[in-house]
């Protein structure tokens, strides 16, 4: 796995002590090794727009506000092509295609991986720190604009040496009516959410386990766009559990195992009519690693998945199996990994979509501290069940869409003293071809149907840089991140709506004797919609942080500002986002 620099861990938690949870391991996706990483610290009363800020090439579609859909799209290829997993395990939506972000449980979680090969976020749970004791725990209350609440609750049991209980729960309050420029306040775009789990954590001779139940249930206003206002309200309600195994049988092999089940219900009330989706989903996935060599490591990857959707529209149920060998070389300053992988696709009553993806990535040790990356892939992604089967939308004769990725670039680390320096350059390609596209019918133009008539390009370059001096009582750090990137739909030759051809963020942080100050500033241009040009934006974001020592505990106070400049943008045409704010909280450690 190639892994970018120690720093991002460090450089995102103004406001925020070192945690006393560190991060579970986690199975790579579908026992692959192929892979090009970035790990994105999740700190106190983050949201995930703001976590994933510090990925440029990754465009974070945002509705407004707590209440608003969050997406991912990684380097212009789409949300439904972006996969999401918890805990090495995916987290399923084959109505939509689209994982809501802002249902993650960011207080349960410490990082994000982002895999650019693997084209996906894999979210962390935090593994409970005990430091001698037998109970340990959290409690968090955040509070600040817009009528906002954020209590939170964590407590973790130590069974034995190898073993270990920890269960939470939180929420969020907000009536969400923030200004707009012209005066008046976004209305309907309340939000109330309720999340809780329990996590059970264990080691063994050879091996681990990690066991989770959650439980995620909201409700919140839809308002609309500005255009078209809506006094709309959505509710959902997400069961699951799910497993992961790790089992070390002999120095020649080694199992990784998960399992999940889950169940989802998103009620959608409307003046138009009230509709129900419920999803079951079931997975089972495995990987075989084989040990032969020293310089040689063999993977075998198998997974089956089985959804249904049950909706006051229309029902569907879809089997799906993945296969995968993947191979791993390592001769002194070369490292090879190369994959295979095939993806069948079962829906009832419907002809199967297959697929066969290689992959092959690249690292070469040019000096100490300076690696050669390089990395190429095949990704497919099969039509959602709305694409499909919605009524009077859906299209059966749909295609999946066919992507190919690649990237090279340089990584550098250096440790000198009380220093550490990194820096990193890519340069990236995906081409996409099946694009599926809305586009009138030729028997009825006012009738639009999804068919693959796309085609999208996108290439770019990221910059990564980074320093760091920590002496003391003193840490001092510096980030920078610039992304250029020019995506562009190759049928029509335009820009692909809301990937920004500039992005950048600045992120300095100082801490001295438990205070932390950092400052967060972010810049988006060079973005259109279907309209063309809009306008460039940037946001200044700060936090200070201070902890108290009480004994075997602790007392930290955070504030934090956003969007100080009260800069007014809008991420998706016609949704604004919040101008000033101010969240303010405590956090109590024992």
């Amino acid at each position: 796995m190639l892994f970018s620099f120690l720093a991002t861990a460090a450089l995102l938690s103004a406001g925020a002590p070192v945690d006393t949870l560190q991060a579970s391991a986690i199975v790579a996706d579908r026992g692959l090794v192929v892979s090009r990483t970035d790990t994105v610290t999740v700190h106190t009363f983050q949201d995930a727009g703001s976590v994933l800020l510090f990925v440029p090439s990754l465009y974070v579609g945002d509705y407004g506000s707590a209440a608003g859909l969050k997406s991912a799209s990684l380097r212009g290829l789409g949300s439904a092509h972006t996969a999401i997993y918890v805990d090495g395990v995916r987290v399923g939506n084959v109505q939509s295609g689209q994982a809501d972000l802002g249902m993650m449980d960011l207080n349960d979680l410490s990082q994000v991986v982002v895999d650019y090969a693997q084209n996906s976020l894999s979210f962390r749970t935090a593994r409970p720190v005990f430091h001698g004791k037998n109970v340990a725990g959290t409690a968090k209350l955040g509070f600040g604009s817009f009528g906002t609440w954020q209590p939170y609750g964590k407590v973790a049991v130590k069974l034995n040496k190898d073993w270990s209980l920890s269960g939470h729960a939180g929420g969020i309050i907000t009536n969400g009516e923030f200004p707009l420029a012209d005066g008046n306040k976004r209305i309907n775009n309340d939000f109330k959410q309720l999340q809780a789990g329990a996590d059970l954590f264990g080691t063994f001779e050879g091996g681990d386990l990690h066991a989770k139940i959650f439980y995620n249930g909201s409700d919140r206003g839809t308002p609309g766009s500005l255009s078209w206002p809506s006094n709309d309200r959505q509710q959902d309600r997400n069961f699951g559990a799910q497993a992961v195994l790790r089992k070390n049988f002999s120095p020649l092999y080694t199992l990784h195992l998960s399992a999940k089940g889950a169940y989802d219900r998103l009620l959608y009330l409307s003046e138009w009519g009230d509709t129900d989706y419920k999803q079951t989903e079931f997975q089972l996935n495995s990987a075989h690693k084989f040990h032969l060599k020293s310089w040689w490591d063999v993977s075998l990857a198998a997974d089956v998945a089985f959804d249904k959707l049950n909706s006051t529209l229309y029902d569907h149920q879809r089997w799906a199996v993945v296969a995968a060998v993947a191979s791993a070389f390592r001769w002194e300053r070369f490292k090879a990994d190369v994959a295979l992988e095939y993806a069948g696709t079962f829906d009832k009553g419907t002809s199967p979509w297959n697929s066969l993806s290689p992959s092959v990535d690249l690292r070469l040790t040019l000096a100490e501290g300076l690696d050669l990356v390089a990395f190429g892939r095949r990704a497919f992604r099969t039509p959602t069940f709305n694409e499909l089967y919605y009524p009077g939308y859906g299209n059966t004769e749909l295609k999946p869409e066919d992507a190919w990725l690649a990237d090279a670039g340089l990584d550098f680390g250096r440790d000198a003293g009380a220093w550490h320096f990194g820096a990193k350059v890519d340069g990236f390609y995906t081409y996409l071809t099946n694009k599926i596209v809305s586009a009138p019918t030729e028997t009825d133009p006012s009738v639009w149907l999804p068919y693959n008539v796309g085609k999208a390009q996108t290439f770019g370059a990221e910059v990564q840089a980074d320093v760091k001096y920590s002496a003391g009582d003193w840490m001092l750090s510096c980030m920078a991140r610039y992304s250029w990137q020019k995506a562009t739909d190759k049928a029509t030759g335009a820009a692909l709506p809301y990937i920004a051809a500039h992005s950048f963020v600045l992120n300095p942080i100082a801490s001295f004797k438990g205070w932390t100050l950092g400052l967060t500033w972010a810049l988006k241009a060079g973005r259109k919609d279907s309209m063309g040009d809009m306008p460039n934006f940037n946001t200044l974001d700060a936090q200070l942080g201070k902890d108290f020592a009480l004994g075997n505990c602790s007392l930290g106070f955070r504030l934090t500002g956003r969007n100080l400049l009260d800069k007014r943008y809008e991420v998706i045409s016609s949704y604004p986002m919040p101008g000033r704010s101010l969240m303010g909280g405590v956090v109590f450690k024992f």
